[in-house]
């Protein structure tokens, strides 16, 4: 993975206790991707994941008021229970975002013994897509997402 940019960047590292595969399956497994995605009370509604490059990468959000937040996007790059790179840059079919906002880069690298350095990135397009996702609360929610993550996991 290429250095984070302070300009662009943000992400989280952590050193899970579960399998790089069973991360890598809650990532792309339809059925498990709601399970965890969103941090309570936040949910989802819709996934679809066409895991190839250039395949739909489409989660819809669900506000705990029940409004939907749609997000689409395409994956860029899949290397299974390594690297997953998707993108809201394009939508179905490579067609531009009319607004893209961020590449989510994630990694999972095996440390032995069972455990995991997984480490996620949101590369965004502009430092002020950067900080206005911080103020959405990038830190907190991307952090309740992997502690979900995390123990959706450990049950497979």
């Amino acid at each position: 993975m290429s250095e984070p940019s302070e300009t662009f960047d943000l992400v989280l590292r952590r050193e899970i206790d579960v399998p790089k595969e069973k991360l890598w399956r809650c990532w792309t497994d339809p059925e498990l991707l709601p399970k965890w995605f969103c941090p309570k009370p936040w949910g989802v509604a819709r996934a679809r994941l066409d895991l190839r490059p250039g395949g739909d990468c489409h989660v819809t959000m669900l506000s705990p008021e029940g409004e939907e937040f749609p997000n689409p996007g395409v994956y860029l790059e899949i290397v299974p229970n390594e690297r997953l790179v998707f993108t809201d840059a394009y939508t179905t079919a490579w067609i531009p975002s009319p607004k893209p906002f961020m590449t989510g880069i994630i990694s999972f690298e095996d440390l032995g013994g069972g455990r995991t350095a997984y480490t996620a990135m949101a590369r965004h397009w502009s430092a002020e897509d950067r900080d206005r996702h911080l103020e959405m609360g990038f830190v907190e929610g991307w952090g309740k997402a992997t502690d979900q993550l995390t123990a959706l996991a450990a049950t497979l």
